[in-house]
């Protein structure tokens, strides 16, 4: 492999990176990565025919053409050079992971911060071993903080993410149960999670923590340098849902220097309850970054949700709660009771399978099941894990499409409606939103 540092003297040079020959730009640095259905390489040549100013690929039939960086590996050559440039930083780095609403909190986050600073934050959730470098290396010299989301499927893939991001401040949303086919146990999700806060700990960095999770105020021990946020001895900032009908007001009362406090209550875009401490943590980071309540609020009151998360809309005679990006027992379990606790005579659920639950999906989907009947929820549900529940009253179908065919002779109208599941069950095809 040539040198590390003369594939970043290149990106000095071509800061803009691509991975997809579909989207690529005039001058970018494009790598060749390798999937399990795809190699990137053998589209290296077609790559700079499309404009890539340098092309890292490992096809050594290409050496000696200066368009192209020969590697042994490319995406351990992209997440060597994101580190590299990450050491080059000296600017704040947030570090989010969590089971469920870290993709939110980032938007919150940088919302807050946007009004303030210039940021730089994952965009979607470009989460992964290939979407951290992505974030790293999409910072510019001029970004003022950068909010880098970490997500996991399997044991330690926190700790490695965080190895390449560096992060000086670290969030964790929550820890249940996501994934836990990869994991194992939850006992290693908590292990794997912990890293975020492990790893800003090594870098002398402050956590923010929620200090009504007790999972998570153990996970952060005595470490002395937290910011706590919630309804809780010594927090930053704490508060309470003034409305929820279905968006969001928020009561927020922030404990400032000299023993002071100032109280705003401000309306949201959002619906759940859930989403009350995600809105707190990005006031805290708000506050520790000097960013003033009312200001802070004021970007939450603006923000609206994208992505098919908490957002509410009008279709037909329904109010549509999507909530469908993705779906485990926590997240469904959470969004179950936020539709219980809103005010309106008809609701219904539409429901997806959790996936990746591996010897607990059953007793999972059981749960959920059990919960729409003792919530009072109508509920339809979608996909092969309910399925096999084998229960004769259930409203249940193989695949969107037999729902499809069912809502067309049987509309679901004047409904508060919920959609949420896994993203492999395809909810978004769901006709009732059309």
């Amino acid at each position: 492999m040539e040198s590390l540092q003369s594939l970043y003297e290149i990106y000095l040079r071509y800061p803009q990176i691509c991975t997809d020959t579909r989207n690529i730009t005039d001058n970018c640095l494009f790598f060749c990565l390798k999937g399990e259905n795809f190699d990137g390489n053998a589209f290296a040549r077609q790559a700079a025919e499309k404009g890539a100013a340098c092309v890292v690929t490992t096809d050594s039939s290409l050496v000696g053409d200066e368009r192209f960086f020969i590697v042994d590996d490319t995406l351990t050559a992209l997440q060597q050079l994101a580190g590299l440039h990450r050491k080059h930083l000296a600017i704040p780095v947030v570090g989010i992971t969590g089971t469920n609403g870290k993709t939110t909190t980032k938007e919150l986050v940088a919302t807050v911060l946007k009004s303030k600073y210039r940021v730089t934050y994952t965009q979607g959730n470009l989460n992964n071993h290939i979407g951290v470098p992505l974030t790293l290396l999409s910072i510019r010299p001029d970004a003022e903080i950068a909010i880098v989301e970490c997500g996991a499927n399997h044991v330690g893939e926190i700790a490695d993410l965080c190895e390449i991001a560096l992060p000086t401040y670290g969030i964790i949303t929550n820890i249940g149960t996501a994934h836990i086919e990869g994991f194992g146990s939850k006992e290693n999700i908590v292990l794997t999670k912990r890293a975020m806060y492990d790893s800003v700990m090594k870098q002398g960095g402050t956590l923010f923590v929620n200090g009504n999770d007790e999972t998570l105020c153990g996970c952060a021990g005595d470490y002395e340098l937290q910011v706590l946020y919630g309804n809780c001895d010594e927090s930053i900032c704490e508060g309470r849902i003034a409305a929820m009908n279905p968006y969001l007001s928020v009561s927020c009362c922030a404990h400032l220097e000299e023993e002071t406090e100032q109280t705003v209550t401000f309306a949201t875009h959002l619906t759940g309850d859930y989403n009350l401490p995600n809105i707190l943590c990005a006031v805290a980071v708000g506050l520790t970054f000097n960013v003033s309540l009312e200001d802070a609020a004021a970007a939450l009151s603006n923000y609206v949700p994208t992505n098919n998360r908490s957002q509410v809309s009008t279709v037909g005679t329904n109010t549509l709660i999507s909530d469908f990006y993705n779906a485990n027992p926590t997240s469904m379990t959470a969004a179950l009771h936020n539709l219980a606790h809103l005010s309106h005579p008809h609701k219904v659920a539409i429901l997806g399978d959790m996936l990746e639950l591996g010897s607990v999906s059953h007793d999972e989907h059981l749960k959920i099941y059990q919960l729409c009947k003792e919530l009072s929820i109508d509920a339809y549900f979608v996909g092969n894990c309910f399925k096999e529940l084998n229960i004769r009253e259930m409203n249940v179908f193989s695949d969107v499409d037999e729902l499809n065919s069912f809502l067309k002779e049987n509309p679901i109208e004047n409904a508060m409606l919920l959609i949420k599941g896994s993203r492999g069950i395809h909810l978004e095809k769901v006709g009732s939103r059309k």
